[in-house]
């Protein structure tokens, strides 16, 4: 099973910092037995780009952090769409209802999930926090998800 964290980062991807919240997520899914690799995009048609290379190369899961506000350049979810072919809604509604009960500002957070060929995309916030919270939500279905998308039929 392959895996990709995906930050987007102007300034991750510049080295003006380091990138916090990339780690975070590649462990998890490396926990999760899954052989991940780790990539820093700047914000813009990159993430895009990003996203169609690991669907090509059929990865299982993609999740990215970042990008996922209301900023000028924050368009990861945007960039998300354009490679979907299903969206599943109840995940970012889902990861904004667990974030608001520990900070308001989760509700500005516009990050989407869905499937794109036979890869599950899931986009997180930037901050650690935010990204803890969400691989607590992801943690509760990724495993059906991925059954799903591979062609599984529902348990009796």
């Amino acid at each position: 099973m392959t895996a990709l964290a995906l930050t987007v980062s102007t300034r991750a991807a510049a080295g003006v910092y380091a990138d916090a919240t990339g780690p975070i997520i590649h462990e998890w899914l490396t926990e999760r037995g899954f052989d991940t690799s780790r990539r820093v995009v700047p914000d813009g048609p990159g993430v895009e780009a990003a996203l169609r290379g690991a669907v090509s190369a059929r990865l299982r899961i993609v999740v990215t952090t970042g990008g996922t506000g209301i900023g000028p350049s924050d368009r990861t979810p945007e960039h998300t769409r354009a490679v979907l072919d299903l969206e599943l809604p109840g995940f970012g509604e889902e990861l904004r209802r667990v974030g608001a009960a520990h900070s308001p500002h989760a509700l500005l957070s516009r990050g989407v999930a869905g499937v794109a060929g036979r890869t599950l995309i899931v986009n997180l916030p930037g901050s650690a926090g935010a990204v803890r919270e969400g691989l607590e939500v992801l943690d509760g279905f990724y495993r059906h998800a991925l059954d799903q998308i591979a062609g599984g039929d529902h348990r009796r």
